[in-house]
């Protein structure tokens, strides 16, 4: 999902994409982000906001895209859990 000027990756495994998501976002695991990023995401200087359900798969997402060479990443304080909390808009 591109907001604005922002790509939104959920880094989750398939199976907690399919049961609920960001609305519009992408998916790409936490297994093969590295891989399938460059085809989502070609633009270096691109904003790209990776998150998982609390946080820690995507800072370790964002680190690696970061080594990369992607200059603008940001992990999702809180991930989907905190985006539900919000009354964020959810897809199934």
């Amino acid at each position: 999902m591109k907001t604005g000027e922002a790509t939104i990756v959920d880094v989750r495994e398939r199976d907690e994409w399919d049961e609920e998501h960001i609305l519009g976002a992408s998916h790409l695991s936490r297994g093969t982000i590295e891989l399938d990023i460059e085809e989502l995401v070609p633009e270096l200087n691109a904003t790209i906001i990776c998150h998982c359900g609390g946080g820690g798969r995507s800072a370790l997402a964002a680190e690696s895209l970061q080594k990369m060479g992607y200059k603008n990443v940001r992990s999702m304080a809180g991930g989907f859990g905190a985006w539900k909390a919000a009354g964020l808009p959810t897809e199934k």
